[in-house]
């Protein structure tokens, strides 16, 4: 039987960790893959898993994110599918911004009342993983359950970083706390399988994905009118309530994109030889915007475990370890390590590369060697460039890049100019 559900995706607060990606845009839509936005991630995850009709709710920078959307994900008139977007917005009984993933949800279930729906999926705009939906839906059904929360064993280090509960033998949730202290965790462990216990992963921690039956998420919702999240104060009030709150055992590969150490390490991962997160599954597509650019044009360059999106053009040394993405450009001589290059926006012109009458053109330029970088769009790095990320450097604000986690990040259209020595150069 065909399950009825809608899916609301949360675009995300401000992002704060991601800085300076997050400076102009959401996390959402923050590049990822070389040619992706990670709201790709979720609505792909959607339509392999037969969900077809997804709201986006948006709040902090949201242009890029709205954008990408409008631009992407347009449905045939008959299939009855829709990515909306539904910012956040002040009316006459509301005045306030969304403040919290259940307020946000709560001041949008008024644009559901015309849609047929038993169950409403939420899920975050900023993971990684490839998940079946539908098993997902269905695990809640068979279940009986009110409410069904997607669950990942972790360490006792990543712990503290989450909503961690205990699942009895029945796959329900007895007990649920939002971000334990460290010195509690001894009593939050869980029963798991010999290989998690082995990797020390005994904490089961809420993935952030959620499936509510439509009037029990109505119910919750009048009852604690004045709760605005759902991992400190609606799932904790539905357990102590008597609710049937169910834990779905997810068993691949997940990543929480919650900081530029760990945006950075995703990313570099996608191109190993056989990636936990693999774009070459055809039972699991991830979509985009079909962007129509010419192929890439790769000279001379040794390219060693890495992505290289369409439209580029590489003229480098080395390309070792990077992802590097639509219309790039990188100089002849020019060595690049585990580096994530966004790409640029447009094409400039040959005469604009090659004759740039003293400006930087976009891209990295001859002879330049980045290592340990984010590269974010419409850059332009000079010449003879050096620059280095490294553990041993501290974190750093400056006007055109930033240091995080010994990463160096150029901001949106940095300039740097030739001979610059950055980092550990």
């Amino acid at each position: 039987m065909k399950i009825k559900m809608v899916c609301m995706i949360l675009g995300g607060g401000a992002g704060s960790r991601l800085y300076p990606l997050t400076e102009t845009r959401s996390k959402p839509a923050v590049p990822i893959g070389g040619k992706y936005r990670l709201i790709d991630i979720p609505i792909s995850n959607c339509l392999n898993s037969g969900v077809r009709r997804m709201f986006v709710l948006t709040q902090f920078n949201a242009a890029s994110l709205n954008q990408h959307i409008k631009n992407t994900y347009n449905f045939d008139t008959f299939s009855h599918g829709f990515v909306d977007i539904l910012a956040a917005e002040q009316t006459r009984n509301n005045e306030m911004w969304y403040q919290g993933t259940a307020d946000a949800v709560r001041q949008c279930m008024r644009h559901l009342y015309n849609h047929d729906y038993d169950y409403i999926l939420i899920l975050s705009g900023d993971q990684l993983y490839q998940m079946d939906l539908e098993a997902f839906a269905r695990y809640h059904i068979d279940k009986d359950a009110d409410v069904t929360i997607a669950t990942i064993p972790v360490v006792a280090k990543e712990a503290p970083g989450f909503g961690i509960m205990k699942v009895n033998g029945e796959g329900m949730i007895n007990t649920f706390i939002e971000k334990p202290a460290p010195e509690l965790l001894p009593q939050w462990e869980s029963d798991v399988s010999e290989a998690d216990r082995n990797s020390g992963k005994v904490y089961m921690a809420s993935m952030g994905i959620y499936v509510f039956s439509k009037r029990i998420i109505k119910k919750l919702f009048s009852e604690h009118e004045g709760a605005v999240d759902f991992g400190k104060e609606i799932i904790p009030a539905a357990i102590n309530e008597g609710y049937r709150v169910a834990g779905y055992p997810y068993k691949g590969y997940w990543e929480d994109i919650g900081t530029v150490e760990s945006f950075f390490e995703s990313n570099l991962a996608l191109a190993d030889d056989i990636p936990a997160f693999n774009l070459f599954d055809r039972n699991n597509s991830v979509f985009t915007r079909p962007r129509m650019l010419a192929p890439s044009k790769i000279n001379g360059t040794t390219i060693i475990r890495s992505v290289v999106a369409e439209g580029s053009m590489i003229l480098a040394d080395t390309i070792d370890e990077c992802v590097i993405g639509i219309r790039s450009r990188v100089g002849k001589g020019s060595k690049l390590k585990r580096c994530i290059l966004f790409g640029n926006d447009y094409f400039q012109s040959l005469e604009e590369i090659v004759y740039p009458d003293g400006e930087i053109p976009l891209g990295v330029g001859n002879n330049t060697i980045l290592e340990n970088c984010i590269v974010d769009k419409d850059c332009r790095i000079g010449n003879n460039v050096v620059a280095r990320g490294g553990k041993s450097l501290e974190d750093m604000d400056s006007e055109h890049f930033v240091v995080r986690s010994g990463i160096i990040v150029f901001k949106k259209g940095a300039i740097i100019p030739n001979n610059a020595k950055l980092g550990l150069a």
